[in-house]
């Protein structure tokens, strides 16, 4: 005698999902009522709020950076540690030194504050930067020297750090020149202490292993933000440095003023450099 058994009807898939999604969510209403009930509502709001806030978190991080900006510019070297073997010209003095130190003000003349570096290494690239340096900062403090009657403030400062073989030097000057705005210029100079050879951004990045599109997305994002605010307020009859935010100078591949510090990598668009402005934006990655 055969006996047939009853076929089995095969399961809806989604009638399974739907099934396994229904029984997570019982559990985790469980573990809130429980949670609740150990932790407190105020505690668990915050608990819950954890995952929320990671990306307020990051950039409350990024703000304080900013906000901090002005404090890195302490005339000497931090982070100096290095494995490399470094050919000094002076053995003397330390890689970044003081070179042109002047302090003086002159009544309806001038006011000078300045502290201009020089890098103290025995390389034809750093030559170059020396010169530069020398072309953009010392120059113009020697003519400032010489004004009469120009009523000109002029500050200059400089930051260096050595990170993973890496020596980074950033320059700021503050110019104030009779009635015209003020004007703040950054020059930045990165050299590889390990490779004798000079560090772009995109070499920083590729090392790094940050995307280079992820880069020029936040900064395009953060530069359409700083544009919004300003036409906000010129709308309320401020006169305020506009931003293009299709400006290829906003691209990786041109941006040559950056700074390293704590692993940190502070994009620097001064504006200054180019125009009578005070304007910055600074973007960390």
């Amino acid at each position: 005698m055969n006996i047939i058994l009853p076929k089995k009807e095969k399961l809806d898939k989604k009638a399974i999902v739907l099934y396994i999604l229904s029984i997570l969510i019982c559990i985790l209403a469980i573990i809130v009522v429980v949670c609740s009930q150990y932790f407190g509502a105020d505690k668990l709001d915050q608990l819950i709020e954890i995952n929320a806030n990671k990306g307020t978190q990051e950039n409350l991080d990024e703000e304080l950076l900013i906000a901090g900006f002005d404090e890195l510019f302490t005339n000497q070297v931090n982070n100096y540690q290095t494995s490399s073997s470094i050919k000094k010209i002076d053995d003397t003095k330390d890689i970044i030194y003081p070179y042109y130190q002047k302090q003086e003000k002159k009544e309806n003349n001038y006011d000078l504050d300045i502290c201009i570096p020089f890098f103290n290494i025995d390389n034809e690239i750093v030559k170059r930067y020396n010169e530069a340096i020398e072309g953009d900062f010392v120059k113009k403090a020697e003519n400032v020297l010489e004004s009469q009657n120009s009523n000109i403030i002029y500050t200059v400062q400089y930051v260096a750090t050595v990170e993973d073989d890496i020596l980074s030097l950033m320059i700021r000057s503050n110019l104030k020149d009779g009635s015209s705005a003020q004007r703040v210029i950054i020059q930045t100079y990165h050299f590889d202490l390990k490779n004798n050879k000079e560090v772009t951004l995109e070499d920083l990045l590729k090392r790094k292993g940050i995307s280079i599109t992820d880069v020029e997305n936040k900064v395009k994002q953060q530069i359409a933000t700083e544009q919004k605010r300003v036409e906000d307020l010129k709308a309320l009859g401020y006169n305020i440095f506009e931003r293009n935010v299709k400006d290829e100078m906003y691209l990786v591949k041109n941006t040559e003023q950056f700074f390293i510090k704590d692993g940190n990598i502070y994009l620097i668009y001064a504006y200054g450099n180019e125009a009578l402005t005070s304007e910055l934006d600074l973007i960390i990655v």
